[in-house]
């Protein structure tokens, strides 16, 4: 995703959403006399029976805060947001409480820089930020945090990467079920992906990252990384060939991740790896824009397809990845994959069975100009919109 107000053109290279419909056959003709009954095709049934589970949502305003980007689920319950500028709040009952950490006189928001991302590990013993430096260098920093408070004195820097633009910077932040620190960094910017980053396994631009940051100093290689050993690549890389996966996120229930990419002209796309990954996924980019061959090149032939794509014919310009929905508010959305898009704000989801997908769900509501999603504790979700509305998904 490429961070921007509506009136500029910072995302100028993302993509748009045409989503999936699927489509119902008419029904058949018959003597008026003596109906026809219409026995449906195996694919009408399923198309009929995702349809049934479309869930009926609306978002809640919650908080209002100044350009929201990014959040985690924080100790004791909390949800913790960030906001571009640098500075990082806690949710509460009554919106946001007053900065808990500020690093704006650090970082700038020129083209697509900031605060750009934020993770707690599984014991909510550490908050861990990722944000550029005043020199446009996108930094992962490290806090102890005890009885839900940061430590300011215990801080850290866990991993630095040179950005050669100020855009496709990428920045998104968790650890997954492996206690692991995953890390997306973008193909480093400008358009085209014109140093080859995305396919480069000697960069970590282009890339998503596994590191295991209580481990060593620095950090330390998860001996099991796909590419340890290997004297052409960087023992950092768990995948590779991402234009800009600006939000990912780990199935809370089955531990899959997916990944939100956002496209250079014509095509967004979502990827998504097993549990049982060992890694080493190529997502095609820069040879590939989803699907699609980008430029005249050609399919690598380990190339990871996105589970889903969709075009910018419509107002769409930046996929917006989010999260499986686990919560227990709305049963009919349990399972599915909630995303949206920066450009055209629409909150919509993908059923998934067996790692694919069944069904292309439009759940209605506008979420406004949305840069992030956020899962608290209990599986329940946010919307950050850019502009500054917080809200909660909710039944309708």
């Amino acid at each position: 995703m490429n961070v921007r107000t509506r009136s500029s053109a910072i995302i100028c290279t993302l993509g748009l959403v045409t989503f999936l419909a699927l489509a119902t056959a008419s029904a058949e003709g018959g003597d008026a006399r003596q109906p026809v009954a219409k026995v449906a095709t195996a694919a009408e049934a399923a198309t009929a029976a995702e349809a049934a589970k479309v869930a009926k949502i609306s978002l809640t305003r919650v908080a209002t805060a100044r350009n929201p980007i990014a959040g985690a689920a924080g100790p004791g319950g909390t949800v913790w947001i960030a906001e571009r500028a640098g500075t990082v709040r806690v949710l509460g009952s009554q919106g946001l409480g007053e900065p808990v950490l500020d690093i704006s006189a650090e970082t700038t928001t020129d083209g697509e820089r900031g605060l750009l991302g934020i993770a707690f590990d599984n014991a909510r013993a550490h908050l861990y930020i990722s944000y550029t430096n005043l020199e446009g260098t996108s930094t992962v920093d490290e806090f102890a945090v005890r009885k839900g408070k940061i430590r300011p004195e215990s801080r850290r820097t866990v991993l630095t990467q040179t950005q050669p633009y100020a855009n496709h910077n990428g920045g998104d932040i968790k650890f997954g079920p492996d206690g692991y620190l995953y890390i997306a960094f973008g193909d480093g910017g400008a358009g085209g992906d014109p140093h080859g980053n995305g396919q480069n396994l000697d960069t970590l631009l282009g890339k998503l990252l596994r590191i295991d940051p209580r481990g060593g100093t620095p950090y330390a290689i998860p001996p099991d990384n796909p590419f340890v050993g290997d004297p052409n690549a960087r023992d950092e890389i768990w995948a590779y060939g991402l234009r800009n996966p600006w939000r990912f996120s780990f199935d809370s229930r089955t531990g899959d991740l997916l990944i939100g990419d956002v496209g250079q002209n014509d095509w967004e796309e979502i990827d998504r790896a097993p549990a049982r990954s060992k890694g080493g996924e190529n997502y095609g980019w820069s040879q590939m824009e989803g699907n699609h061959p980008f430029r005249g090149g050609t399919e690598p032939a380990n190339h990871v397809r996105p589970i889903h794509e969709y075009a910018r014919t419509g107002l769409g310009c930046a996929v917006t990845g989010g999260f499986v929905y686990r919560g227990s508010a709305i049963p009919a959305l349990r399972g599915q994959y909630v995303f949206s898009d920066y450009c055209d704000g629409t909150i919509r989801s993908l059923a998934l069975k067996n790692g694919r997908v069944t069904g292309v769900n439009d759940l209605v509501v506008n979420g406004g100009e949305v840069i992030s999603f956020v899962e608290g504790r209990a599986g329940e979700l946010y919307v950050l919109a850019l502009g500054g509305d917080i809200t909660r998904i909710d039944p309708a």
